[in-house]
């Protein structure tokens, strides 16, 4: 099933490439399936399916993709693509995904400072809208960063290797690590001192939207001049982490050492430098005159760029605050605010965000983010399914596998939900989530795969198919006890993992 959907997408390039494709204007569908004792959760994760797999096109010049972009553009953007990813996977859209990656990977270019095109149409053009010329352009510098994070999440989901092995994609993560730092001052030895105004094609007039915003060094777009913001930081943390994985993934080990080392280093700016003791929170910005100011949003929880403990509990205070004083705020920050939620223990919140979102006649519920965010943050956080890499641990445990499919129930107040036909590298699974005491994994297609169940609380032993078995226990974020156990399940098994009654 994995060497036939690679190779499905593979053609669906070559013809696009070649000129023979044609927008047949069939609708893509997707096998993707959730059932609750929550009829609202249902109901909204209908609809995302729905309006997402509405956004999906394939046989445009540009080859297979989804609208990622402000609708009506008919394009996709780093930034949304990079975000929206993980649901385009889990509905099936691995060939959209790839082939919209890969035009941004191939795009990146030295006369246009080692960006791509910020955004991209479905005839294979820069989109006309954010791009006059080499020296005309608008570009939003954490993306390079955001796109290379995008790939190697793409990679653990999907197992193509394609992400980590084309030369294109190569090129492109080895032109932002070094060439794209260097040309835009991100290195730790001078982001502290860049200038604003950077790469300046002849005389600069700021009040031109493409001289300003050629560079801007953050995804808040505003006009304010300022030198960075904390948000480029954090997603280059994201980035220097996934060059890491795709450099050990490849065998590069020392390579993978520096660039975990680079990870660490910006981190640390990011935890002491932008840290404000006395008032107990993140400045976003760094002014012309650098000086540290504003107070930093949700950024840093969704990209992991916090130190556990006190600094990443009062930023996701502040989240919660702002949810209180404005359930419904901005979507494209909105969009992922229930993937953070959840990553942090708070279902019942990330489930309002969720549902508030996907209500009748919210307000911008056409913007694509929307549709892939709900279905992403069903499936990693109200389900709990994620992908993590394990080939050091699964050498030493005698697993000869590279990637563990682990569980975490959020279902807060819900009783029961099921999620069917779920794409996992060359498996289909099926997850039941029932309270947060028991999960039941179902192989339904492909090969063995080992599945790490895991459940909130200290229990020296958790029950496998009725039989108990020493569990692992460990504490995760903000201190979060979490126990767990890992199981072998075969092809078209099931099994079942649950906390025992005391």
């Amino acid at each position: 099933m994995f060497i036939r959907r690679t190779l499905m997408c593979f053609l669906a390039s070559v013809m696009a490439v070649s000129g023979l494709a044609q927008s047949t204007g069939a609708r893509i569908e997707s096998k993707l399936v959730l059932e609750s004792s929550d009829a609202r959760l249902v109901e909204g994760f209908n609809w995302a399916k729905r309006q997402a797999l509405a956004y999906a096109f394939d046989g445009d010049p540009v080859g297979p993709w989804y609208e990622a972009a402000l609708p009506g553009r008919e394009a996709f953007c780093m930034r949304d693509v990079s975000h929206q990813s993980t649901g385009g996977h889990v509905l099936g859209l691995d060939c959209q995904n790839l082939n919209m990656l890969k035009r941004f990977a191939e795009n990146i270019s030295e006369p246009r400072d080692w960006c791509s095109f910020w955004e991209i149409d479905r005839y294979n053009r820069p989109a006309p809208v954010d791009y006059k010329n080499d020296a005309e352009f608008w570009y939003n510098l954490p993306a390079n960063f955001d796109v290379l994070d995008s790939c190697y999440r793409m990679y653990l989901w999907t197992g193509d290797r394609t992400y980590l092995d084309d030369p294109v994609f190569r090129n492109f993560y080895d032109r932002t690590v070094f060439d794209y730092v260097d040309r835009w001052d991100l290195g730790l030895d001078r982001v502290m001192k860049r200038k604003r105004w950077m790469n300046v094609r002849g005389n600069l007039y700021p009040e031109k939207k493409f001289d300003f915003f050629r560079g801007d060094p953050s995804y808040a777009e505003s006009r304010d001049e300022y030198v960075l913001g904390i948000d480029l930081l954090a997603t280059q943390y994201a980035g220097y982490l996934a060059y890491a994985q795709i450099q050990e993934l490849r065998g590069n080990e020392e390579s993978a050492r520096t660039f975990l080392e680079k990870a660490r280093l910006v981190k640390k700016l990011i935890n002491t430098t932008w840290w404000n003791e006395g008032g107990q929170y993140f400045y976003a910005f760094l002014n012309q005159d650098y000086k540290l100011v504003g107070h930093a949003g949700s950024a840093l929880l969704y990209r992991n760029a916090l130190d556990d403990g006190g600094k990443a509990q009062s930023v996701l205070n502040d989240l919660l605050e702002s949810i209180k004083q404005h359930p419904s705020s901005q979507v494209e920050g909105q969009s992922h605010q229930a993937e953070i939620l959840y990553r942090y223990g708070l279902p019942d919140v990330a489930y309002a965000q969720m549902m508030d979102l996907a209500r009748p006649n919210r307000d911008r519920q056409e913007y694509p983010e929307i549709s892939y965010s709900v279905i992403g943050a069903v499936v990693t956080g109200t389900m709990g399914i994620t992908v993590v890499p394990s080939a050091s641990k699964a050498s030493e445990e005698g697993r000869f596998v590279d990637r563990t499919v682990r569980t975490f129930p959020g279902l807060g107040h819900i009783a029961w939900a099921e999620l069917r036909n779920l794409p996992i590298r060359a498996n289909e699974v099926a997850v039941r989530q029932e309270g947060g005491v028991r999960t039941v994994f179902t192989n339904q297609r492909g090969p063995s795969l080992i599945w790490e169940a895991c459940f909130a609380g200290s229990f020296s032993t958790l029950l496998v198919n009725g039989a108990p078995v020493k569990a692992q226990t460990e504490k995760e974020l903000l201190g979060r006890v979490v126990s767990s156990v890992k199981v072998a399940v075969g092809a078209g098994d099931t099994v079942r993992v649950e906390v025992p009654i005391s």
